[in-house]
């Protein structure tokens, strides 16, 4: 089959072990982003199966209309909105997904976390410009943790979290509450006190019609002038506009972001990146070398299944 891979930004899938797999395929991979209809139809025109790193390229049924040759889409990770699967389904396209341990984006969260409470990028920073300490930091230990969303990246950061001897506060949808009790931890009793009472927000929720704008300003002007948000789910979880918002009036005091509503941010293009109050990275949480093992791994063995007339981990 003829594959095409957008999004490689780092040029790193023909290094990946697991490219061995792609052998008997075709495979034409990009390193870039383009948007719209006639640039994506233009890239994936010979395309007879697409493999999609993310929700980093959107799949609609206008581009769709323009690539007849399309058999099949392979998302890297869980399926989510990029992709219109009631186009897919009405064309006979068939799309498979995957699963990752999410370990990886776990790791980032605490990464962001004890970066932002240390100020680490500013005083390496200071450090290099040629100065010397400039800030007094603040641990995590002792600190209420609230991590909104306790699916499986969810637990594991309340895991990771009281490693460090942050005490964990929960707070969900009714399941996430209910699964967070029985596996020992806190919950708040109202998404008011959650927010009132963490000292650091995580956002841990997929993102779809029921929490899009699920985190509002007024959720944020509840926050302690000392506390931190932390995102790095999907900025679409917060109301537009509503963190930088916040983190101009100072609360929460502390912003830590890994994604952004429109991908790549290039030229510094984003309003987050201009607060000295906020830590921005560009979206790597899944982006590390054991990840991409599975999660491509798992892409190509489903369209060699495919290829072989057994299709797997099939979503329609």
């Amino acid at each position: 089959m003829h594959i095409v891979i957008s999004d490689d930004y780092q040029d790193s899938i023909r290094q990946l072990s697991c490219f061995e797999k792609t052998k008997n395929h075709t495979v034409k991979i990009y390193n870039d982003t383009v948007t719209g209809v006639d640039a994506l139809a233009e890239r994936f025109k010979d395309a007879e199966a697409i493999v999609l790193i993310r929700e980093r390229t959107v799949i609609d049924k206008a581009l769709l209309d323009r690539l007849p040759k399309l058999k099949v889409i392979s998302q890297t990770g869980k399926m989510a909105s990029h992709v219109d699967l009631e186009a897919c389904k009405a064309k006979g396209i068939v799309v498979m997904d995957g699963r990752g341990s999410g370990a990886a984006t776990a790791e980032l969260n605490m990464l962001l976390i004890l970066a932002a409470l240390r100020k680490f990028v500013d005083e390496v920073n200071r450090l290099k410009g040629g100065q010397w300490q400039g800030f007094v930091g603040s641990q995590l230990s002792g600190k209420v943790l609230g991590v909104y969303g306790f699916g499986r990246i969810g637990k594991q950061v309340c895991e990771l979290g009281k490693a460090f001897g942050a005490k964990p506060l929960v707070w969900g949808r009714d399941s996430s509450v209910e699964k967070a009790k029985q596996a020992g931890y806190d919950v708040a009793s109202t998404k008011e006190e959650f927010f009132r009472n963490s000292d650091i927000v995580c956002l841990q929720l997929r993102l779809n019609d029921q929490t899009r704008g699920i985190v509002k300003a007024s959720d944020l002007a509840m926050m302690k002038p000392t506390s931190l948000l932390v995102n790095a789910s999907r900025a679409e979880l917060i109301e537009e506009g509503a963190l930088e918002k916040a983190l101009q009036l100072g609360k929460p005091g502390y912003g830590a972001v890994d994604t952004y509503e429109s991908e790549p941010i290039l030229g510094a293009d984003h309003p987050l990146l201009h607060l000295s109050n906020c830590l921005c990275t560009p979206h790597i949480g899944f982006v590390e070398q054991d990840n991409y093992e599975a999660y491509f791994g798992i892409a190509f063995d489903n369209i060699n299944a495919y290829a072989a007339g057994s299709p797997q981990n099939v979503v329609v």
